[in-house]
């Protein structure tokens, strides 16, 4: 046999291998489709409307352009194109955003049979609430950006912040995705903070309550629960657990909408690793808590809370 009978041969050879397994295609899809039958089976297929993550995503992306002019737009902004591009780009916000409110609150309404909440509405009334609140992140933002750089050596500048923080972006889109959550959106603030999650490693429920002037430095591993206070002027390093103790089994019902994450004061510094834990936890004004502390109980304003150093064995 000569090279080109052999290679056709070959190919023959693989044409009907790929025959074989194709044929078996359809029984797998009949097999998941019968799954999908099951009262069990995780799915979303029916005919209310679901919320877009790209949607939302890029909801996340314009704001960022509002927010901070200048850095994110895929054009160059100066003094005389600055009305329009804003103002073209503050339009298509309204647009999206009232959409995908919209779609929201609808798809909770038909998916779990809720009493009709004027969902056209309401994603207008919602998607101008939080254009008109932009100002205000602006300015707590701008002072987000000046505590990182007050107390970070490294930092060369604001816009070195702006660009590539993970921290800054994290608590960027928590204050969107909070200001949404405390007027009723469902699912989207939680879509917000979990993509910011996947991008940095800072988990932050859009339920938590954060002053200005915060600063997460370095970030990776921050996990911030949904009942969480944080006062003005607090910052926190990798690793560092703000979160809820062991709940018993079947008492999520019992416990939602309760307070199960702890209070952080004003002017507080905790330090990597560290693990604050429960409802009734303080922490006080102007306290020190050490790296991988432990902490189930409040703390006194002006309290230093650290390790005792370990013990090292050469051998």
């Amino acid at each position: 046999m000569d090279v080109d009978q052999k290679d056709q041969h070959t190919c023959r050879i693989g044409e009907e291998l790929t025959s074989q397994y194709r044929k078996k295609l359809p029984g797998v899809v009949d097999r998941i489709l019968d799954s999908c039958r099951q009262d069990s089976c995780i799915s979303h297929v029916d005919y209310d409307p679901i919320p877009s993550t790209e949607s939302v995503v890029g909801i996340i992306d314009k704001l960022r352009e509002v927010v901070f002019p200048g850095y994110f737009s895929k054009e160059k902004l100066d003094p005389v194109n600055l009305s329009f591009v804003l103002g073209r780009t503050v339009t298509m916000l309204f647009e999206l955003l009232s959409q995908q409110i919209s779609n929201s609150i609808r798809h909770d309404c038909m998916r779990y049979s809720q009493e009709c909440s004027d969902c056209g509405e309401r994603g207008f009334e919602a998607a101008m609430a939080l254009l008109d609140y932009l100002p205000e992140i602006r300015d707590v933002m701008a002072a987000d950006v000046q505590a990182a750089y007050d107390g970070d050596p490294a930092a060369k500048s604001h816009d070195e912040i702006i660009f590539s923080y993970p921290g800054l972006y994290a608590i960027f889109v928590n204050r969107i995705a909070h200001k949404l959550h405390e007027m009723g959106v469902p699912l989207m603030p939680r879509t917000m903070t979990e993509y910011a999650h996947g991008l940095t490693g800072i988990d932050i429920h859009p339920g938590a309550t954060i002053g200005g002037r915060f600063v997460i430095d370095h970030g990776t591993g921050v996990v911030i629960g949904e009942t969480t206070t944080i006062g003005e002027n607090v910052r926190i390093y990798q690793g560092v657990t703000l979160g809820a103790l062991s709940l018993p089994k079947n008492a999520g019902e019992a416990l939602r909408n309760k307070k199960r994450h702890p209070t952080i004061e004003d002017d507080v510094i905790i330090y990597s690793g560290a693990t604050i834990l429960g409802g009734d936890t303080v922490i006080g004004k102007g306290s020190v808590i050490g790296g991988n502390v432990w902490l189930t109980q409040s703390v006194p304003p002006g309290t230093r809370v650290i390790m005792e150093p370990p013990t090292l064995t050469y051998r």
